[in-house]
């Protein structure tokens, strides 16, 4: 067990208590009719197609590759029919959308005990078998090149974003499959594999990893987080992340010799009738999930793939992103709101001092997608490093960022974070920048100028 002088206590962060929990159930749903894999879900991707529609594929079947990698391919997460290839302007690959055939088969891969097999026979089946991708490397959070050996691996195994899913319950009879992934991981790099874990957890248990215990507000779960406080990522190094469930695809494809890309969803947010975990797979249709699970059908309500601070708005017709385990759903909010910001705010969550709620805290909040307000200069405050539990300055890099100054970026951690680790900057920001958009902009720079 880990011993209460080795748990690593963060103070900065913030806590927002959404109504709408997801209830420890789950219900299995039936198999969907088409699922999708979006290329737009991986940044800096330039997908190339390997179907046309009307090719038959099997589960695991590559259905596009990345240009500059081809090795790295994107396969199907059932088998069936590719129904359409939906694009965007400049004819950009949207989606690959495959229409379900239950009989259409599974592509078959070498199984075996990842203790035994050498770390190019795992990364082979991670390339051919389409599991590649849910490897994340750190700087820049992009999909790492396979011939890079990472410093270290690390898996954070609990989320405290708003209505996350809880880990311990989605993995809860899968530890041994999650050992094998983790043995598989473990095969690719020189160094560790680092596990964050958070109070009593299961994960605790796990073999062949270095276990580091954290404490605290969000974003205490995020891996670069846990990566900052544990080793830090400087020029020149690279280290991988995987998320929980991923290192449960891993694991299946040794246990089996196939793909299965079944994922645990949390539906969670006021708007739920009644907010639980559902089974499915990976790339299904926001509408097998939602329908008939909403208080309300109609336009008033906005439903995200992942959580309210760094998830995608999507419609019923759109698919569930690639590396998300919740769809949140809150209130849109675009109701007129009599005196709107001058109004006491009894009921209104603050993450200051502006409403009287601060003085009466709720235990839980309906809060909807309204920004109240729009983009204006960039107002100083410390509102920024309040919410920010890593040593960098947050303002100076956005403003490095903005101003695109390489040297500065560097110098101010742009290395270390990427979208998810700002998201709270963005939530309190006064001046409503867009801080994940921008530091996406700023990570482009850096792979386009020093690779």
């Amino acid at each position: 067990m880990i011993k209460m002088s080795e748990v690593i206590k963060l103070r900065k962060g913030l806590n927002i208590k959404l109504k709408g929990g997801a209830e420890k159930a789950l219900e299995k749903l039936p198999v969907p009719a088409t699922v999708a894999l979006k290329p737009t879900d991986f940044p800096g991707l330039t997908p190339k197609l390997s179907v046309k529609p009307g090719h038959k594929v099997k589960a695991g079947d590559a259905l596009f590759y990345d240009k500059y990698h081809p090795e790295i391919l994107y396969t199907a997460p059932l088998g069936g029919e590719v129904k359409s290839v939906n694009r965007g302007e400049r004819r950009k690959i949207l989606e690959v959308v495959v229409e379900v055939d239950k009989d259409a088969g599974e592509a078959a891969f070498k199984k075996g005990d990842p203790k035994k097999l050498s770390a190019d026979e795992i990364k082979e089946q991670l390339l051919k078998s389409g599991l590649w991708p849910f490897i994340r490397q750190r700087p820049y959070g992009i999909i790492p090149s396979p011939d890079k050996k990472p410093r270290a691996i690390f898996v954070s195994t609990f989320d405290t974003a708003p209505l996350a899913a809880d880990n311990s319950f989605v993995l809860e009879n899968q530890m041994e499959t999650f050992q094998k992934g983790i043995d598989a991981l473990s095969k690719l790099t020189e160094g560790d594999v680092h596990l964050g874990v958070n109070g009593d957890s299961p994960f605790a248990g796990v073999k062949n990893v270095k276990t580091h215990q954290f404490s605290g507000p969000h974003p205490a779960g995020n891996v670069g987080v846990q990566i900052h406080h544990v080793s830090p990522v400087i020029r020149g190094e690279v280290v991988w992340t995987v998320n929980v469930q991923d290192v449960l695809f891993i694991g299946r494809l040794f246990e089996n010799g196939k793909v299965d890309f079944t994922r645990v969803f949390a539906l969670a947010g006021s708007e739920v009738e009644k907010p639980k975990y559902y089974q499915t797979v990976l790339g299904a249709p926001v509408a097998s999930v939602t329908d008939g699970r909403l208080k309300k059908a109609d336009y008033k309500q906005r439903i995200i793939s992942g959580n309210v601070l760094t998830g995608t708005r999507v419609k019923p017709q759109n698919y569930l992103g690639f590396y998300d385990t919740l769809v949140s759903i809150i209130p849109e909010g675009d109701e007129y709101e009599l005196l709107g910001w001058a109004t006491p705010g009894v009921d209104k969550f603050s993450a200051s001092k502006t409403f009287l709620s601060k003085l009466f805290p709720k235990k839980e909040y309906e809060l909807n997608a309204n920004l109240h307000g729009g983009e204006r200069a960039f107002v100083l405050t410390d509102q920024y490093d309040k919410v920010m539990p890593m040593d960098i300055l947050p303002v100076f890099l956005m403003k490095a960022i903005m101003a695109n100054d390489i040297d500065k970026m560097e110098q101010l951690g742009i290395y270390e974070v990427i979208e998810e680790d700002v998201a709270l900057c963005e939530f309190v920001c006064t001046s409503k920048i867009k801080w994940q958009d921008n530091l996406r902009n700023g990570i482009n720079t850096m792979i386009k100028e020093l690779g």
